[in-house]
């Protein structure tokens, strides 16, 4: 729960970090589209950035505890004596992976990496799917940039009241 501005512009840097690495990944897999050998020996295989949200209380439990606390003592404020430990801090949990699909092949027979029967194993990278995943991780950099934008400007303007 976004408790003041930091966290609501914490989130957001978060979000900015998952993209950052989906568009990593998207550069990773154009530049090796044609990767037929790794320094395992092996095709390249695709990268893919898998993200879900840090599992956390549900609404009601944590809007009880934030009553709770607020009620224990006048002098008491919601919201600053709970302390998170590094893992409940991030709400956004991203990993890098492959993709696990198996190669294509190609027959060109003249070629270093061909098998007994001529075939080259190929990364299944796909060209425009690479590109619309890289249009779509920019889109989403580019709202949690607007999100820390609107924050910064809703606390100046609350400075200026």
């Amino acid at each position: 729960m976004a408790e003041n501005i930091f966290s609501t512009i914490n989130i957001a840097g978060q979000g900015m970090s998952v993209q950052r690495k989906r568009l990593s990944a998207v550069a990773n897999n154009i530049a090796n589209a044609n990767t037929t050998r790794g320094l395992d020996g092996n095709p390249y295989q695709r990268e893919v950035v898998v993200s879900q949200n840090n599992k956390r209380k549900q609404f009601a439990t944590e809007l009880d505890d934030q009553i709770n606390l607020s009620r224990t003592s006048k002098s008491h404020a919601p919201n600053t004596r709970i302390k998170l430990t590094d893992l409940e801090k991030n709400s956004v949990v991203a990993v890098t992976t492959t993709d696990g699909k198996p190669a294509r092949l190609v027959y060109d027979p003249s070629h270093p990496d061909a098998n007994e029967e001529g075939y080259v194993h190929y990364p299944d990278i796909n060209i425009v799917t690479e590109m619309v995943d890289m249009i779509t991780a920019q889109r989403g950099f580019e709202a949690n940039t607007q999100l820390v934008n609107s924050a910064k400007n809703l606390a100046r303007y609350s400075m200026e009241i």
